[in-house]
């Protein structure tokens, strides 16, 4: 097997179905890699002179899918400053397990990306790594502050993919509206966390019966609803691409169909906890269940669902939120909201595939070209001559989550010890291998 780092010299995918809705491809195939390059898709394409090459690695693909490697809209990454959490290798090192290529690192670290020097910085660290490529967003206001705008103009030279105070709302209207300005000059995205801090001020969860029962306070949907709402209007009147991060509502989703309806520059994305958990994961005051935005009611999950299904929502984005056993082992109403997930898409989203409730090309999408399209970044794809950034699955490989597996450095997700379904077996990132399953190791030939 290649080299963790290093670019196959030749690897040889016999018999494996290719999924890439860029390419219309839905098949069994063959898919030839040389020198971290795909040279050859189709039936037949694995000739037996390559075969018999002395550096050809053969995997037999039969039951496995290959998709495109995928890319990460929102991911939390906490360097600098809260390395104990999660660092730039540790959360590549996730990505890469889950499958990832590009991962797009929110800016609430310690300090706020919110300079030139830090987006380097990050860029720098993670190009000695040769893992997934790092896509630095920057904050949208000076400290996440909501007053001063950033320079946007240096985070973009810098390498900055988009702006966003995630974590903090942007509730000033004023400011909200110079920043879309100021942003559509550099034609970035404006990623807003959409949340009135007013009405959410104390909430522990979502607003309902579960809330009531556990007493504890609530969170309501319009909270989330409001901010989409004005930002919705003011990007039409600015005429600036806006991006809505973890949406969690039904009414959110109403209002997103109604301005792509009106043909407004506005995208979204979802997380796979949204998709398929329930406020009612929290009884028992479960705090690996405690996240921001909160998860919702059984409502909430069926418009989600139906949003992403019919592109309403644009994007799968993990929102992944490493935390330590310091912020979750404790009271409820002390514990950080947020949970892990870049390395467990695959078996979670596959779920949603198998349930009949999302096709696989539209997650497919949902997860490469769709992200890939809101930061302006070349979407890895199936196709004769692209750069090998590819994503190895075994859809129907069952396991246990055991947190000794993890690559990452918290364990904060309500899955451990559970049974799941679907492995990502192998992940290619700019050409390299970046990772292989443990048990797949040696399986090559």
């Amino acid at each position: 097997m290649a080299a963790i780092g290093s670019p196959p010299p030749l690897l040889l995918l016999v018999g494996v179905r290719a999924v890439d809705p860029a390419q219309q491809l839905d098949d069994v195939v063959d898919v030839v890699v040389e020198d971290g390059v795909i040279r050859r898709v189709g039936r037949g394409a694995a000739t037996d002179d390559l075969r018999r090459a002395a550096t050809a690695e053969i995997i037999q693909g039969e039951g496995l899918l290959l998709l495109p490697a995928f890319v990460d809209l929102h991911a939390h990454l906490r360097e600098p400053g809260q390395e104990y959490k999660e660092d730039i290798a540790s959360g590549l090192a996730a990505a890469a397990a889950g499958g990832f290529a590009h991962v797009c690192a929110m800016p609430n670290t310690r300090p706020v990306n919110d300079n030139r020097s830090i987006t380097e910085a990050m860029i720098a660290r993670a190009r000695a790594l040769s893992g997934p490529a790092l896509h630095p967003i920057g904050a949208i206001t000076m400290g996440q502050k909501g007053t001063e705008l950033t320079e946007m103009a240096d985070l973009k030279d810098a390498g900055a993919v988009a702006v966003s105070d995630d974590g903090r709302c942007v509730t000033s209207s004023a400011v909200m509206r110079r920043a879309l300005e100021y942003a559509k000059t550099f034609d970035m995205p404006v990623i807003q966390h959409a949340e009135d801090h007013a009405l959410t001020e104390g909430a522990q969860m979502h607003e309902g019966a579960i809330a009531t029962r556990l007493g504890l306070r609530g969170w309501p949907r319009v909270a989330e609803d409001i901010i989409v709402a004005r930002d919705v209007l003011l990007a039409e009147a600015t005429g600036a691409r806006y991006h809505v991060a973890h949406v969690s509502s039904l009414g959110a989703v109403r209002i997103l169909r109604e301005a792509k309806a009106r043909g407004i520059a506005v995208t979204a994305e979802v997380t796979p906890h949204h998709l398929t958990l329930t406020d009612a994961a929290v009884l028992g005051y479960d705090t690996a269940c405690k996240v921001n935005p909160p998860l919702r009611e059984q409502a909430d999950v069926d418009a989600l669902r139906e949003a992403l299904a019919d592109g309403t929502i644009d994007v799968v984005a993990t929102d992944h939120a490493p935390h330590s056993t310091l912020e979750k082992d404790c009271e409820f109403a002390e514990a950080s909201p947020g949970l892990i997930g870049l390395e467990l898409v695959a078996p979670v989203l596959l779920d949603l595939v198998r349930q009949g409730a999302l096709p696989l090309g539209r997650l497919v999408d949902a997860l490469t070209r769709a992200p890939a399209r809101v930061a302006r970044l070349e979407a890895p794809t199936i196709k004769v001559g692209a750069r090998a950034e590819l994503c190895l699955v075994d859809p129907n490989l069952s396991f246990v989550l055991d947190p000794a597996r993890l690559r990452s450095k918290s364990k904060n997700t309500p899955l451990l010890g559970r049974q799941l379904t679907g492995r990502v077996k192998m992940t290619l990132a700019g050409g390299r291998v970046v990772f292989v399953d443990s048990e797949s190791e040696g399986a090559a030939t």
